[in-house]
C-alpha cells in the first residue's frame, strides 16, 4: 500500500512566485549556505585572534550574505536568480527552462526581490552582532 502511495506522489512543479528549483538545486543553495558559514566563521575566527580593527569586522557581511541567500534560497525552494532571468530548473542541474508568461515572470521577479531583502536583513543583523561583540 506504501509502495503504490510512493509512487503517486509527484515532484513539484514550477509555481509562478513560490517554487523554481528541484531537489538538485536546493542541495546546491545548502551547500552554497554552508560554503558561506564556513568563510563567515573562519573570518569571525581571524577577527578575533587577529586584533582586527572594529570597523573592519564590517567586512564579515559579504561571507554572511553569501550564507544567507544559499540559505533562504533553500529554504524557500527558489532561486534568486532564476526569479530575476524569467527561468527555472526542476531536471538535470544547468538544464534551465524558461517563464512562459509575463505574469509569472513578474510574480517571480518579485519573490526573488523578497529573498534578496530577507537574505541582506539576515547578513546585516549577523554583522551588527560580530561588530557589537567581537
Amino acid at each position: 500500500m506504501f509502495g503504490l502511495m510512493k509512487m503517486n506522489l509527484k515532484m513539484p512543479d514550477y509555481i509562478p512566485g513560490s517554487c523554481n528549483i528541484g531537489a538538485g538545486e536546493i542541495r546546491r543553495r545548502q551547500f552554497v549556505a554552508v560554503i558561506g558559514l564556513f568563510f563567515s566563521a573562519f573570518a569571525l575566527i581571524g577577527f578575533i585572534t587577529g586584533g582586527v580593527p572594529r570597523n573592519a569586522r564590517l567586512s564579515i557581511f559579504f561571507p554572511l550574505m553569501i550564507a544567507s541567500v544559499g540559505w533562504v534560497q533553500s529554504r524557500k525552494k527558489f532561486c534568486l536568480a532564476y526569479g530575476f532571468m524569467g527561468t527555472f530548473n526542476f531536471g538535470k542541474l544547468g538544464q534551465i527552462s524558461r517563464v512562459a508568461d509575463s505574469a509569472s515572470r513578474a510574480a517571480d521577479r518579485t519573490t526573488a526581490l523578497v529573498i534578496l531583502g530577507q537574505a541582506s536583513g539576515l547578513a546585516l543583523v549577523a554583522t551588527l552582532i560580530v561588530y557589537a561583540l567581537a
